[in-house]
């Protein structure tokens, strides 16, 4: 197994990262034209890594051309971090391949595994938290900063069951995978508000709890929300639709701790007009000024 790599800087600061401390957006085929032709002032646009592990075709053609006006953050989703078995190497090769033709400000996984064999299932599933998964998930983190030779960023999961033979808490988990590979957080703040009303947390309790000088990127989304077989609420990490109130509170509380860091919208499923969204990144540009007001202050 490679040591973790010896990264410059504090982990997950946000100038490692790369990003500005500015609200982006996901990018979204609909809206590639709008893009170009309207250039709205926004900090970055982030992609997910798995539509764009091809060599060419036009979402490279337009990524190219949006890629040099923004900055750009390369979220994965396929790389199985938890998974039992070891990474899938040729999936690892097209991800360098795609990091060093764009050179983005930032790359991230889920803590999640989706994968088993060789099959592969389509969505990201929860991990017990115990010594074995722990020692798992950082060796696949190594193997992938060695990899990519950057610094990636881990973002926290949104579940809906829990194992009983876990042993760690989620924020311990996470906190000893940041200090043992010195890789970044992504703070998900939707996830945390789903996964603590889904268990019956205090989601500031659990950020609090959190390494949150390791944010590098914040992400903020929408939920669905039904009730479970007993009757209980259950919220589900949907993307599709705008955040909600109570996640704007706790986005403002996270900033409180992180300082301001760069935060994207999310939005992936029933995706409106690009000036919706605008406006939500306005929102989170205007929470990221009143967090940074008492530290310009100071």
């Amino acid at each position: 197994m490679p040591a973790p790599l010896d990264l410059p800087g504090p982990a997950g600061a946000p100038a490692p990262a790369g990003l500005p401390v500015r609200a982006g957006l996901g990018l979204k085929p609909a809206h590639f034209r709008d893009i170009l032709e309207t250039r709205p002032a926004l900090g970055f646009f982030e992609i997910h890594a798995e539509n764009y592990l091809v060599a060419g075709g036009p979402f490279h053609h337009y990524l190219s051309e949006i890629g040099q006006h923004y900055p750009l953050s390369v979220h994965g989703v396929g790389l199985s971090i938890g998974g039992e078995g070891p990474l899938d190497a040729a999936h690892l090769d097209r991800l360098a391949a795609l990091l060093d033709r764009y050179q983005p400000a930032a790359f991230s996984e889920h803590l999640a595994w989706s994968s088993h064999g060789c099959a592969f299932l389509n969505d990201l599933l929860p991990l017990p938290y115990d010594r074995a998964t722990l020692d798992r998930v950082c060796q696949h983190i190594d193997v992938v900063q060695h990899r990519l030779n950057r610094r990636m960023l881990l973002e926290n999961p949104a579940t809906y069951v829990e194992f009983a033979a876990s042993t760690l808490s989620e924020t311990e988990f996470i906190g000893e995978v940041v200090r043992r590979t010195g890789c970044g957080l992504l703070l998900d703040v939707n996830n945390v508000y789903v996964s603590c009303t889904n268990h019956g947390r205090d989601p500031y309790a659990y950020l609090d709890a959190l390494p949150l000088a390791a944010v590098g990127e914040i992400h903020l989304a929408g939920f669905a929300e039904d009730v479970d077989a007993a009757g209980d609420r259950l919220l589900i990490d949907n993307h599709g639709s705008p955040v909600a109130e109570a996640v704007w509170d706790l986005y403002r509380y996270a900033l409180a701790g992180s300082g301001p860091v760069a935060t994207l919208i999310e939005r992936d499923h029933d995706v409106p007009a690009l000036a919706v969204l605008l406006a939500e990144a306005g929102r989170a540009d205007g929470a990221l000024a009143a967090a940074a007001a008492p530290r310009r202050a100071a």
